[in-house]
């Protein structure tokens, strides 16, 4: 087993903050995702490697591989491999250090305390002690990035976390079930009542003015209430292609884990 290893279960926006700064702190670090990534900050998300090739986040590339073998070239080349494997079967192969679910399902969808030497959560749906060795808050709040190595962390408020004194109309959802299409760019300005997409011809329209931050990939095909993009009511387009603060909080609490876990 190399001790190097980190393997991360998800390359959404909170997921590649962990990714970086694991990378940052010289893990080799893998990150498995679905077919369709769910992502909507594509602009800072590992996830988008899925379906551009590569991305390159922070000054860091990331770039999808097939296999085993790809992942050890990504490792050679200094770049973050990203491949399809929603069940982590390559783990297998791989036998990491670490394993974090970042998969952000508000659930736990398969990941075991058995998994790896060291497991760690990130949000709701994870009890440490029992699914994993370590939970990290990811509620905005006090506790954002707090650690916990027994319990859980807050449940799901089921409301976003404000930005820019925005909440739940900042965030675009499905209004039906179908494949989305993309009407808007990331970076675009919008004004209240655009349509930024649709879904199986429905309309998905800005409630408030701003930035478009975050849009799901043209053609995925999701449920009513899936949440396909992010208005930033800053109106910074600037602001999108930065890494947010709450993933850098988040990933400096998994490294937190890492630390004490290993001391242990």
């Amino acid at each position: 087993m190399d001790s190097s290893i980190a393997l991360v279960k998800g390359g959404g926006d909170l997921g590649t903050g962990v990714v970086l700064r694991l990378f940052q702190h010289d893990y080799r670090v893998v990150v498995t995702e679905l077919p369709q990534p769910l992502v909507v900050r594509r602009t800072v998300a590992a996830a988008s490697a899925i379906d551009e090739e590569h991305v390159t986040i922070e000054g860091v590339e990331a770039r999808r591989v097939q296999d085993i073998a790809g992942i050890k070239v990504a490792w050679a080349a200094g770049y973050i491999p990203v491949m399809v494997d929603p069940e982590t079967r390559i783990a297998q192969k791989l036998r990491p250090r670490v394993v974090v679910d970042a998969i952000m399902a508000k659930r736990n969808t398969g990941t075991t305390i058995h998994d790896a030497p060291t497991v760690v959560a990130l949000g709701p749906g994870f009890c440490a002690g029992v699914d994993c060795h370590a939970v990290v808050e990811t509620q905005r709040g006090p506790n954002l990035g707090r650690v916990y190595f027994d319990g859980s962390t807050a449940p799901d408020s089921g409301v976003p976390g404000e930005v820019g004194g925005e909440a739940v109309r900042r965030v675009l959802r499905a209004p039906v079930d179908g494949a989305f299409v993309g009407r808007v760019c990331i970076g675009d300005l919008v004004r209240t009542g655009d349509v930024v997409g649709q879904v199986n011809g429905q309309p998905v329209t800005a409630a408030i003015a701003g930035v478009v931050r975050g849009l799901l990939a043209s053609g995925v095909t999701i449920r009513a209430g899936t949440k396909v993009g992010d208005i930033d009511p800053r109106g910074d387009p600037a602001l999108c292609y930065q890494v947010s603060d709450k993933a850098w909080q988040v990933a400096d609490g998994v490294l937190e884990a890492l630390a004490a876990l290993a001391n242990k």
